[in-house]
């Protein structure tokens, strides 16, 4: 997407705006939240710009742009290659269409939606409502629900929700220390438990040294989906054992909250968190001690970090936090002490007041982040981003809910807020890019959960054919094949 040259291009001291085509806000970022060096902003830009092989078949000189159908016509000549593009030339292409047409509803409740995913290879919908609900809905045919499972002792609101890697099993979390999982793979499509399914209860607070209650903010699946990792309000990463049924691991990982965790990779020996101490963590399983030694602190937010996503290569990640940022991390920068201090914001409270403006460029004195991503709310709730699906954008861009009810879109690289997406009436917790397909679906606590796709011309989009599956534009179709 391109912009004529800013103030800020032009002196990178000054701190302006600028509009899209639409006229929505884009906040240039500040050279001196990016450690521009570093080999991520390299890697990502050679998996989301052509290969070479496509620009010697266009003619197309190295920094210049090449259009869809330049790229088309010299697939098609590219004897070589079979006519087929490569990952960076799909990637390419594909991030260039961004899902911002819509929004197009998928369901609404009358609570607040807090939790909502696609699954890994896009054919499901998992959505989790504040009033007991979590629906499962069949993207490939017209996103009719397969499931409605009406959660087991549910406090407040469900917190979290996990979909094993065979899609047969779900674990719902709530606050309290017992993790249901329940099988979605029964034929049923309402589940209520122990009536029609059964809702198995995993016990996060059987073991010696904690005779309390607590409340679990954050579960993932394992990829081989024999284990589940959670954090907790007692300051704790829990380990879970499916296969053996029994908790394996308590580790005494932060000073307050623990809101996040999540494997760095498919492995499972690495595990990052985020705290409302302000840290994110990394944790080895293969040197883990009664203890539980950390491997790694990274400092650089200025307030609790609300989630973390893993780039999935057990070296880079990306944070959400209080003070209003996204922050990208290098874990191999990480240091192995805390540094405690940090500017204090004294008297202020998240989930109340809207975050000081005269302290929204304040720097921590030893931060360790790569990059910083500014323009985004994040209030009253654990609001969560991620990096852009890989197969189709090379993960190119970082995106993200917000408090003010949009979710908004970031290029890595630029640090540029590049779409900002607006139809909500609240909120914006949670949003999932699909993994295939330019398609994003965003849930609000305005209780809507609502889809957003690229059609090219502001119609709906005929991207999913409700009878015979996915992909039926002939445009996107070549970009598969």
């Amino acid at each position: 997407m391109g912009y004529a040259m800013s103030k800020l291009e032009l002196d990178p001291n000054l701190r302006d705006n600028r509009q899209t085509s639409d006229g929505a806000h884009v906040r240039q970022r500040h050279d001196e939240d990016f450690d521009i060096d570093n080999e991520i902003f390299y890697l990502i830009r050679l998996r989301s710009e052509p290969s070479e092989s496509t620009r010697k078949s266009t003619q197309a000189r190295r920094k210049i742009p090449i259009s869809t159908v330049r790229m088309l016509s010299g697939r098609e000549a590219n004897c070589s290659g079979r006519g087929r593009f490569s990952l960076s030339d799909r990637s390419y292409v594909l991030g260039r269409y961004l899902p911002v047409n819509g929004p197009w509803s998928v369901d609404r409740m009358d609570t607040r939606a807090y939790v909502s995913q696609f699954s890994a290879d896009g054919t499901l919908f998992i959505a989790g409502f504040q009033g007991s609900h979590i629906r499962i809905y069949d993207v490939d045919n017209g996103w009719k629900v397969r499931k409605d499972i009406l959660a087991k002792n549910l406090r407040w609101t469900i917190t979290d929700t996990s979909l094993a890697p065979n899609q047969r099993h779900l674990v719902y979390a709530s606050l309290s220390p017992i993790v249901n999982i329940v099988n979605v793979g029964t034929s049923t499509t309402e589940s209520y438990a122990n009536v029609t399914d059964i809702h198995d209860g995993l016990d996060f607070s059987l073991h010696d040294d904690v005779v309390y209650s607590f409340n679990i903010f954050s579960v993932k699946f394992s990829s081989d989906g024999r284990e589940l990792v959670a954090g907790s309000s007692d300051c704790s990463i829990y380990v879970y054992d499916l296969e053996a049924n029994k908790l394996t691991s308590r580790i005494p990982a932060h000073s307050s909250d623990v809101n996040t965790v999540t494997f760095a990779d498919d492995t499972g020996h690495l595990i990052y968190s985020g705290s409302d101490d302000n840290l994110c963590k990394v944790w080895d399983r293969r040197c883990f001690t009664t203890k539980g030694q950390v491997a790694g602190v990274l400092t650089g937010h200025l307030e609790g970090v609300t989630f973390i996503d893993s780039r999935g290569d057990g070296r880079y990640f990306i944070s959400n936090g209080k003070d209003q940022t996204i922050k990208m991390w290098d874990i191999r920068k990480m240091s192995s002490t805390v540094n405690c201090f940090r500017p204090r914001i004294s008297n202020w409270d998240y989930r109340y007041t809207q975050y000081p403006p005269d302290k929204k460029y304040m720097k921590h004195p030893s931060d360790q982040s790569l990059a910083t991503y500014r323009g985004h709310s994040v209030l009253r709730t654990l609001i969560r981003c991620y990096f852009s699906p890989a197969y189709s954008t090379g993960q190119k861009y970082i995106y993200t809910g917000s408090h003010d009810a949009c979710v908004y879109i970031y290029d890595v690289v630029s640090g540029d807020q590049v779409e900002r997406l607006d139809g909500h009436q609240l909120a914006v917790r949670d949003c999932s890019w699909h993994p295939y397909y330019p398609m994003l679906v965003s849930s609000s606590w305005d209780g809507r959960i609502a889809r957003w796709e690229f059609s090219g011309n502001g119609e709906v989009s005929d991207l999913i054919d409700r009878s015979r599956g996915p992909i039926r534009s002939q445009m996107f179709r070549v970009m598969y094949l």
